[in-house]
């Protein structure tokens, strides 16, 4: 097979053009998979850290080359584990983290300087990455030496999740603030995953999925340039996370469309002229929504799909899910059946050896000038409100994605829209699926290693710290060098969490109607 092959219309057409070239619609390298596939990194993390770091080495031992943590609750919401707001969440929809001590155990035998790792936490990113900082420094890794991702993508957290803690320019200022630390400190990392996939899963269209994830892009590259920061230096850093769903077509021409408007967006909006600032890198996942607990095992089958739709759309990395994450956290057989469905795409069906292989396709091209036109006008509607901030304190990102998410339950209830197993192909008798279950002693058995981790720490340097901390978020200098102190004084993510929500204060959700 052809490395590339020519398209009709002339390769200098400024809206496809060839791949690793400006606008990038084609992709963002001019070799692509044939040069170096994607990362195949799987997202896990339940109950504990010695939990989590057995299934992170079963993955590396299977092939996966990143690791992918998944917090649970409490951690993304800044509460220790032994808080009453954490009770019923502890270790159930990631592993629970609240300290150094947990954060070393979390990655015990694994190098972290040979290692790339993706964080997904939001309100909470700076102190994470901190303990990840500090656990790499005891390995003797230094902070230039980490690769990973850190996902510090809280606007979406008020628009779609809900783990949010601080206000949104409070929030802001915490996210720029670990730009500017990180260019200068740990320049291999990736200050951010700008997040469109849980806009998807909360029902937003293709559409909106993409204007709303470059809206959000827009509102932290305009914190960043406020806040003193150059475009060309901290932009070859951010990364997104975009959700591959059911529409095939579609999806493969959202990820080129979202390219080309990055691209051109970065270049004419904020002047950038490094073209790694304009390159948009994302990071892929299946669509979670689209998993059913009823016929589970037909889960294999749209997840392949939805896998194989975001390396044709030019994913730099990508998880695939697990066939039973409709019932339950995944178990090591179907984590490691999602992982070779990877494997066989990348090695078995020929798609990697041609670059772009859909390029130029009547459908295709169509699609992507489609969804680019629908999202630059949704675009344009969040700068007449004022800029994203604004169009989330007013409510309407959230109203319009509601609005979608019922036009699209409509259809299912309705029969319009057909899923199988759900309201069409229905089986009298459904098929069961073994399920990973949390011991129900965890958090008691977490509250006591908490308390004999607090016990043994020099108090007078945790209070120190964590008053350090406060004066630096009154006097408005970057938090980052306070945040690791209390980390290395063995300050909790909780109290940690505390000293900020007595300066900044807590968001109140504003009633959407």
């Amino acid at each position: 097979m052809k490395a590339l092959y020519p398209l009709k219309q002339p390769a200098e057409d400024p809206d496809i053009g060839l791949p690793g070239e400006f606008p990038y619609t084609r992709g963002i390298h001019s070799g692509m998979y044939r040069d170096r596939l994607w990362t195949m990194r799987q997202y896990a993390g339940y109950g504990n850290a010695r939990q989590s770091n057995e299934r992170y080495r079963s993955l590396i031992a299977r092939g996966a080359a990143g690791l992918s943590v998944a917090f649970d609750l409490p951690t993304q919401m800044g509460y220790d584990s032994d808080h009453p707001q954490a009770l019923g969440e502890v270790g159930r929809a990631g592993v629970a983290v609240s300290s150094i001590a947990d954060m070393e155990q979390l990655f015990a035998g694994i190098p972290l300087d040979r290692v790339s790792t993706s964080m997904t936490i939001n309100a909470t990113a700076a102190i994470l990455l901190a303990l990840y900082v500090s656990a790499g420094k005891k390995q003797g890794a230094a902070a230039d030496a980490l690769r990973g991702t850190v996902q510090n993508d809280v606007l979406k957290e008020y628009i779609a999740r809900g783990t949010y803690i601080y206000p949104p320019r409070e929030s802001l200022r915490i996210v720029t603030d670990l730009f500017a630390w990180a260019a200068c400190e740990a320049p291999r990392w990736n200050v951010i995953s700008i997040s469109g996939y849980h806009m998807r899963e909360a029902g937003a269209t293709a559409a909106q999925e993409l204007a709303f994830t470059l809206g959000n892009a827009i509102a932290y590259v305009e914190a960043a340039a406020s806040a003193g920061l150059a475009v060309d230096v901290f932009a070859p850093r951010l990364s997104f996370f975009f959700s591959c769903d059911r529409n095939f077509l579609e999806e493969i021409a959202k990820f080129r469309a979202a390219r080309r408007l990055y691209a051109r967006l970065m270049k004419e909006r904020f002047g950038a002229r490094e073209p790694r600032a304009m390159k948009l890198r994302f990071h892929a996942q299946t669509a979670g929504s689209s998993l059913t607990a009823q016929q589970p095992k037909v889960n294999v089958v749209r997840t392949t799909l939805q896998a194989l739709a975001a390396v044709l759309g030019g994913t730099q990395s990508l998880h695939t899910n697990s066939l039973d994450e409709a019932l339950a956290l995944p178990t090591e057989e179907a984590a490691t059946l999602a992982l070779r469905t990877q494997q066989v795409i990348a090695h078995e069906t020929g798609v990697v050896n041609t670059v772009d292989p859909l390029g130029g396709a009547y459908c295709i091209e169509g699609l992507t000038d489609e969804l680019e036109e629908q999202a630059l006008a949704y675009i344009e509607r969040i700068d007449a409100l004022g800029g994203m901030v604004a169009a989330i304190e007013q409510g309407y990102v959230q109203r319009e994605i509601q609005d979608s998410a019922y036009a699209l339950q409509r259809k299912i209830e309705t029969g319009a829209q057909k899923i199988v197993g759900v309201n069409a192909y229905r089986v009298e008798r459904e098929e069961t699926a073994p399920t990973l279950r949390i011991d129900a002693e965890q958090e008691r058995r977490r509250a006591a290693e908490i308390a004999a981790f607090r016990s043994r720490r020099d108090r007078a340097a945790v209070s120190a710290a964590l008053d350090a901390l406060s004066v630096r978020a009154h006097a408005h200098e970057n938090l980052m060098p306070a945040i690791l102190a209390a980390v290395e004084a063995e300050a909790t993510v909780g109290e940690i969490s505390d000293a900020l929500r007595d300066a900044f204060g807590v968001y109140e959700e504003r009633v959407v109607l």
